[in-house]
């Protein structure tokens, strides 16, 4: 291939990634290699050399550019997946060294601007608020891993003073930082003002025969299978906020602990912030002002529900559901837990056949669990990761569609997943434009991102309002 003379082609031409694949830019004078659509200052004529192969850059001495990253477009990989994880992974190991937004931009090497463009595509929240999170969750481990003292876990988390460590601390795990190091198989989770119960009771009793959850009353019970072994976690919704109570036949450790605590924050809908969605759609929201919209406490529970769900209404897909926690999921007491991913894999689609399930939908379920037991996919940290990154390996898994994708990644804490091709979310749509047939695939994307970034609420809430007229009950 015959190579362009430096500069020949438009600079706008070089920006839109056209040249991207057909040749690198060598710069003597900083010893780098770009891609043609590298958004940096563009460099002098006279510096420039043109080069067919990574391996011919190399060669030269150069390196690999980290703003447009090469390396990765070469290796197939997306450079702003990289950026993200690479900027997540340095703040959860030492938060204290960014002390805010532009020390994470600086950090990443990028402006502000695409700083919180990036935080918004992969975090699916702004860099202050992901920051936040990342010094409690890292506060968090400090509390029950070492005896360091509680103001001093604050500061190493990077929170400048006492009193914002305990409030940032109450309002995202319920809990003030000494209660949390004194976890035991009872505590008190704190409710936010204007906490909205009625759903999140109604979601966990969907499935009134079910062995793992239930909900009566006031009252949750959800059988999970800890490090230590099964357990169950019982929430009780009383004035002064939510008593759980952990059964378990032997003592858990800390980390067990931790876990529960997770699960009820996650069952409860209390991992995500409602406030700045109220504020931005208050006309659309204030029929629901409160509305939670409660996660799946595990991520394999969750792809399973999304695979067992994939076009069957919900009291089918419950006890199908039912069928494989039956077969395989551990006993705890009267209840069972989800079935690990590793019993799922030892399934045969024979088997389901014969439990109900279609040949294609059991091989989906066999085939989800075999990767994860594998470790060819971290259900469970996926929400610790890039949102982008996420739904690409769920995708990547035979038979998980976008709808399967982000609905399990919606129940698993993502705020801005669109289960795009739920027809009680196109339904709702419908009502709410008011348009004269249910909108189609193109058109409830295009209308589900004027809530972006927190397009899993929007869900929710467009959901209940279906309910709320007697609709057909969504997943």
């Amino acid at each position: 291939m015959k190579l362009p003379e430096p500069f020949s082609w438009t600079r706008e031409d070089a920006r839109s990634g056209k040249f991207d694949g057909k040749f690198l830019i060598g710069v003597r004078t900083t010893g780098i290699y770009c891609l043609p659509s590298c958004p940096t200052h563009p460099p002098k004529k006279e510096n420039v050399t043109l080069y067919r192969t990574e391996a011919e850059c190399q060669a030269a001495g150069l390196r690999a550019c980290k703003r447009c990253r090469p390396d990765l477009f070469y290796r197939g990989e997306d450079e702003n997946i990289a950026l993200f994880e690479g900027l997540m992974m340095r703040v959860r190991s030492e938060p204290g060294n960014f002390a805010d937004a532009s020390a994470l931009a600086k950090g990443a090497g990028v402006s502000l601007t695409k700083l919180g463009a990036l935080f918004r595509e992969h975090a699916h929240l702004a860099p202050a608020q992901w920051l936040r999170r990342a010094r409690v969750h890292h506060a968090a481990r400090l509390l029950l891993g070492s005896n360091t003292k509680v103001v001093d876990v604050g500061y190493a988390a990077g929170f400048e003073s006492e009193s914002v460590f305990h409030r940032q601390f109450l309002a995202l795990t319920r809990m003030t930082p000494g209660a949390y190091r004194a976890l035991s198989n009872v505590f008190l989770l704190q409710l936010p003002a204007g906490y909205r119960a009625k759903e999140v009771l109604a979601y966990h009793a969907r499935d009134p025969e079910s062995l793992c959850e239930r909900s009566e009353g006031g009252r949750i019970w959800k059988a999970l299978l800890t490090d230590d072994g099964p357990a169950v976690l019982e929430l009780s919704l009383e004035k002064e906020g939510v008593w759980a109570r952990v059964h378990a036949d032997g003592k858990l450790s800390r980390a067990s602990m931790a876990f529960l605590h997770d699960a009820a924050l996650k069952m409860l809908g209390l991992n995500n912030e409602t406030a700045p969605f109220e504020t931005r759609h208050a006309a659309f929201t204030a029929p629901r002002r409160g509305l939670r919209l409660p996660n799946i406490p595990t991520g394999f529970d969750g792809l399973a529900w999304g695979i067992i769900g994939q076009q069957i209404n919900v009291k089918f897909a419950s006890s199908l559901r039912s069928e494989i926690i039956r077969m395989a999921g551990e006993k705890i007491g009267t209840m069972r837990a989800h079935p690990t991913p590793e019993r799922v894999a030892d399934m045969s689609v024979a088997v389901l056949n014969k439990h109900r399930f279609s040949r294609s939908k059991a091989a989906y379920l066999i085939g989800a669990g075999e990767k994860v037991a594998k470790g060819e996919l971290d259900i469970e940290g996926l929400p610790r990761g890039s949102a982008v990154a996420a739904e690409k390996k769920l995708t990547a898994l035979h038979g998980v569609g976008t709808w399967t994708a982000r609905y399990t990644m919606l129940r698993g804490g993502f705020a801005d997943a669109a289960p795009v091709g739920d027809s009680a979310l196109a339904t709702a749509l419908q009502r709410l434009h008011q348009l004269p047939e249910r909108p189609g695939h193109d058109q409830v994307k295009s209308l589900m991102a004027a809530f972006s970034p927190h397009r899993s609420l929007a869900t929710m809430h467009l959901w209940t309002s279906l309910k709320e007229t007697g609709q057909k009950e969504p997943a």
